[in-house]
């Protein structure tokens, strides 16, 4: 059983998320396996890219996609040791942190999505191994990684504008309190996850308890997102499980940021409590449960995108691809007549059509107009 009894109110609410869920999922069943595959990868680098940014990172979902791309090409898990130097040569070198989480947070989503099913019953040791992938190109987390903290930490918002830092939460303390915390978590989730009717509730109060835990020195906040996705793909609600890999939930969270550390604060009212019924859960679930259907409505832009992208010439293909391989970059027309051989009205067409289409943006006028990818 889950620590609370949810209100009508919320019951009702739950009724009409499924609804669209199961809505959603028969729309889902008569697409093509390309579009399928699309709207899959754009929710999992959307996923990759918040996540990070929420704690910081600077990566935009267009340079998460391309290491993703580049990353994806060799295969092999040595392929970001291996393709570092040249992925920092393509992006700006003070983003190397940046980089390093948006490496790890990929291999552990990676994990997550494709190994759900192996990771049920879970276990402590598996969560501990997905915080090693997280952090596993992180070279300042090799002492502490895929083991729990040692020394009292903290949940902080910082406003970026005032520099102002605030205490979202405090969490359990290092040591036996993190540790029976964690065992009871852990033993309550896999005898509540298939049992109860409400999957996404029991959801939720195991990334909140997760988080009011904080068990590690680093990496909580984007562990215990990817968490609530394992427990939705885990759970016995054959529509819930099968549409969470076409959304973006981490998208949404991003967008309200300050919004859902103010409701992690009420829920808890900034202290952990050994007692997991003392939480206000009902606060988050509400939160979730907004996140959720808001990512239900991208799985047609998505398919949209991905029918403008058909759509393309072949030479606005080879434009676009050199937009992707320097994600950064705004280049100009003559940039691009180097690069393609293409006549320039070719180009000039490509460019209006990629523009219109909305994968490209256009600055200034005339001979020193640029583009950019759209982000």
């Amino acid at each position: 059983m889950i620590s609370f009894k949810p209100t009508e109110k919320l019951e009702k609410e739950l009724k009409k998320v499924q609804e669209k869920i199961v809505e959603k999922y028969k729309e889902i069943e008569l697409f093509t396996q390309g579009e399928k595959n699309y709207i899959k990868k754009q929710a999992f680098i959307s996923n990759i890219g918040a996540s990070t940014r929420i704690e910081n990172a600077v990566l935009t979902d267009i340079e998460v996609e391309w290491v993703d791309t580049t990353l994806t090409k060799d295969g092999k898990t040595t392929a970001f040791p291996v393709k570092k130097k040249y992925i920092l040569n393509k992006l700006s070198k003070d983003r190397e942190r940046s980089i390093e989480e948006v490496a790890g947070c990929r291999e552990m989503l990676n994990t997550i999505y494709n190994q759900h099913k192996e990771l049920l019953p879970l276990t402590e040791s598996m969560i501990r191994s997905l915080h090693n992938d997280l952090l596993m190109y992180y070279e300042k987390a090799v002492r502490f990684k895929g083991s729990y903290k040692t020394v009292t930490n903290k949940v902080i918002s910082i406003n970026h504008n005032t520099g102002k830092e605030k205490i979202v939460l405090e969490p359990a303390p290092p040591g036996i309190q993190t540790k029976t915390a964690m065992d009871e978590l852990v033993n309550w989730y896999n005898k509540t996850i298939l049992e109860y009717h409400h999957p996404i509730l029991v959801a939720c109060e195991f990334n909140f308890r997760f988080l009011a835990i904080h068990p590690f020195q680093d990496g909580n906040g984007r562990l215990g997102r990817a968490l609530y996705i394992l427990s939705m793909l885990q759970s016995d609600d054959k529509y819930l499980s099968e549409i969470t890999p076409y959304i973006a939930i981490d998208r949404h969270i991003e967008q309200k940021k300050a919004e859902y550390y103010s409701v992690l604060h009420k829920v808890s009212s900034g202290k952990f409590h050994q007692d997991s019924t003392k939480y206000k859960y009902e606060l988050l679930c509400w939160f979730f449960i907004k996140t959720i259907e808001e990512a239900l409505e991208d799985i047609n832009i998505y398919r949209n995108k991905y029918k403008n992208l058909t759509e393309l010439s072949e030479s606005s293909v080879k434009i676009l691809n050199c937009f992707k391989s320097s994600p950064e970059k705004r280049i100009q027309v003559m940039e691009l007549e180097k690069e393609t051989k293409l006549p320039r009205r070719t180009i000039q067409y490509s460019l209006n059509a990629l523009s219109k289409k909305g994968f490209l943006q256009k600055t200034g006028k005339g001979a020193g107009s640029r583009y950019q990818l759209v982000f």
